[in-house]
Protein backbone atom coordinates (compact mmCIF):
# COMPACT_ATOMS: atom_id res chain seq x y z
CA UNK A 1 0.00 0.00 0.00
CA UNK A 2 1.37 3.37 -1.02
CA UNK A 3 1.17 6.19 1.50
CA UNK A 4 0.60 9.62 -0.04
CA UNK A 5 1.60 12.98 1.39
CA UNK A 6 -1.99 14.10 1.93
CA UNK A 7 -2.59 11.02 4.09
CA UNK A 8 0.35 11.94 6.34
CA UNK A 9 -1.04 15.46 6.72
CA UNK A 10 -4.46 14.03 7.65
CA UNK A 11 -2.76 11.78 10.22
CA UNK A 12 -0.92 14.82 11.63
CA UNK A 13 -4.26 16.70 11.84
CA UNK A 14 -5.90 13.78 13.70
CA UNK A 15 -2.98 13.56 16.14
CA UNK A 16 -3.13 17.34 16.62
CA UNK A 17 -6.87 17.17 17.29
CA UNK A 18 -6.36 14.41 19.86
CA UNK A 19 -3.62 16.41 21.57
CA UNK A 20 -5.87 19.46 21.64
CA UNK A 21 -8.50 17.52 23.53
CA UNK A 22 -5.91 16.26 26.02
CA UNK A 23 -4.10 19.57 26.61
CA UNK A 24 -5.47 22.82 28.05
CA UNK A 25 -5.78 25.90 25.84
CA UNK A 26 -6.17 26.43 22.14
CA UNK A 27 -2.70 25.93 20.70
CA UNK A 28 -2.43 22.56 18.99
CA UNK A 29 -5.82 23.04 17.30
CA UNK A 30 -4.44 25.69 14.98
CA UNK A 31 -1.59 23.44 13.87
CA UNK A 32 -4.06 20.61 13.26
CA UNK A 33 -6.06 22.93 11.01
CA UNK A 34 -2.84 23.94 9.27
CA UNK A 35 -2.16 20.25 8.63
CA UNK A 36 -5.64 19.91 7.08
CA UNK A 37 -4.89 22.83 4.76
CA UNK A 38 -1.56 21.26 3.84
CA UNK A 39 -3.33 17.95 3.08
CA UNK A 40 -5.49 19.76 0.52
CA UNK A 41 -2.37 21.21 -1.11
CA UNK A 42 -0.74 17.76 -1.13
CA UNK A 43 -3.87 16.25 -2.68
CA UNK A 44 -3.56 18.82 -5.50
CA UNK A 45 -0.06 17.45 -6.18
CA UNK A 46 1.93 20.52 -5.16
CA UNK A 47 5.44 20.04 -3.72
CA UNK A 48 6.54 19.69 -0.12
CA UNK A 49 7.84 23.26 0.05
CA UNK A 50 4.40 24.62 -0.82
CA UNK A 51 2.78 22.20 1.66
CA UNK A 52 5.08 23.32 4.48
CA UNK A 53 4.54 26.98 3.61
CA UNK A 54 0.76 26.56 3.68
CA UNK A 55 0.95 24.56 6.91
CA UNK A 56 3.03 27.21 8.68
CA UNK A 57 1.13 30.15 7.18
CA UNK A 58 -2.32 28.84 8.10
CA UNK A 59 -1.22 27.66 11.54
CA UNK A 60 0.47 30.91 12.51
CA UNK A 61 -2.32 33.08 11.07
CA UNK A 62 -4.96 31.14 13.04
CA UNK A 63 -2.83 31.20 16.18
CA UNK A 64 -2.23 34.98 16.00
CA UNK A 65 -5.83 35.70 15.02
CA UNK A 66 -7.29 33.58 17.79
CA UNK A 67 -5.23 35.32 20.47
CA UNK A 68 -6.51 38.69 19.28
CA UNK A 69 -10.11 37.53 18.97
CA UNK A 70 -10.14 35.68 22.31
CA UNK A 71 -8.56 38.62 24.10
CA UNK A 72 -11.13 41.03 22.67
CA UNK A 73 -14.06 38.69 23.25
CA UNK A 74 -13.26 37.37 26.70
CA UNK A 75 -11.12 40.08 28.28
CA UNK A 76 -12.90 43.26 27.16
CA UNK A 77 -14.47 43.93 30.57
CA UNK A 78 -11.56 42.67 32.63
CA UNK A 79 -9.78 45.21 34.75
CA UNK A 80 -6.03 45.15 35.17
CA UNK A 81 -5.16 42.83 37.99
CA UNK A 82 -3.19 44.53 40.73
CA UNK A 83 -0.34 42.55 42.23
CA UNK A 84 2.45 43.11 44.72
CA UNK A 85 2.78 46.51 46.33
CA UNK A 86 0.15 47.97 43.99
CA UNK A 87 -2.45 45.58 45.43
CA UNK A 88 -1.86 46.74 49.02
CA UNK A 89 -3.35 50.21 48.55
CA UNK A 90 -6.86 50.16 50.01
CA UNK A 91 -6.36 46.95 51.99
CA UNK A 92 -6.67 46.69 55.74
CA UNK A 93 -3.68 46.02 57.97
CA UNK A 94 -3.33 45.35 61.71
CA UNK A 95 -1.02 47.56 63.75
CA UNK A 96 1.56 45.35 65.50
CA UNK A 97 3.71 48.18 66.87
CA UNK A 98 1.89 51.40 67.80
CA UNK A 99 2.10 54.27 65.34
CA UNK A 100 3.10 57.27 67.43
CA UNK A 101 2.86 60.76 65.98
CA UNK A 102 6.22 62.50 65.76
CA UNK A 103 7.99 59.14 65.98
CA UNK A 104 9.58 57.24 63.10
CA UNK A 105 6.43 55.17 62.83
CA UNK A 106 5.55 51.65 63.76
CA UNK A 107 4.80 48.30 62.19
CA UNK A 108 1.72 46.80 60.58
CA UNK A 109 0.89 43.29 59.39
CA UNK A 110 -0.64 42.97 55.94
CA UNK A 111 -1.02 39.74 53.99
CA UNK A 112 1.02 37.94 56.64
CA UNK A 113 4.00 40.29 56.27
CA UNK A 114 5.32 42.98 58.59
CA UNK A 115 5.81 46.44 57.10
CA UNK A 116 7.10 49.72 58.50
CA UNK A 117 4.29 52.22 58.59
CA UNK A 118 3.47 55.80 59.37
CA UNK A 119 0.08 57.19 60.25
CA UNK A 120 -1.63 59.93 58.28
CA UNK A 121 -4.05 60.79 61.06
CA UNK A 122 -2.30 60.79 64.41
CA UNK A 123 -1.28 57.95 66.65
CA UNK A 124 -2.76 54.48 66.29
CA UNK A 125 -2.68 51.88 69.06
CA UNK A 126 -1.43 48.34 68.69
CA UNK A 127 -4.15 45.93 67.51
CA UNK A 128 -6.18 48.56 65.60
CA UNK A 129 -7.13 48.14 61.97
CA UNK A 130 -5.80 50.67 59.49
CA UNK A 131 -6.16 51.12 55.73
CA UNK A 132 -3.14 51.45 53.45
CA UNK A 133 -3.29 54.76 51.58
CA UNK A 134 0.10 54.89 49.87
CA UNK A 135 3.28 52.90 49.51
CA UNK A 136 6.56 54.78 49.51
CA UNK A 137 9.53 52.49 49.06
CA UNK A 138 9.36 50.01 51.95
CA UNK A 139 7.09 52.17 54.10
CA UNK A 140 3.30 52.17 54.15
CA UNK A 141 1.28 55.30 54.82
CA UNK A 142 -1.86 54.22 56.66
CA UNK A 143 -4.95 55.77 58.22
CA UNK A 144 -7.80 54.67 60.41
CA UNK A 145 -10.75 53.51 58.31
CA UNK A 146 -12.78 56.54 59.46
CA UNK A 147 -10.06 59.09 58.62
CA UNK A 148 -9.38 60.37 55.13
CA UNK A 149 -6.16 62.34 54.90
CA UNK A 150 -3.61 62.62 52.10
CA UNK A 151 0.15 62.65 52.53
CA UNK A 152 1.36 66.17 51.92
CA UNK A 153 4.85 66.78 50.52
CA UNK A 154 5.64 68.54 53.82
CA UNK A 155 4.72 65.42 55.84
CA UNK A 156 6.92 63.26 53.60
CA UNK A 157 9.93 65.57 54.03
CA UNK A 158 9.47 65.77 57.79
CA UNK A 159 9.30 61.99 57.94
CA UNK A 160 5.91 62.03 59.66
Amino acid sequence: MDIHGWQLWILAAIIGGALEMALPGFVVLWFALGALAASLIAALGLGINVQLTVFMGVSLALFAGSRTIFKKAFMRNASKMKTGVEAMVGQEAVVTEALVEGHNGGTVRINGELWSARSLGGGVAEGELVVVEQVEGLKLWVRRPSASLEVSPKQKKEGR
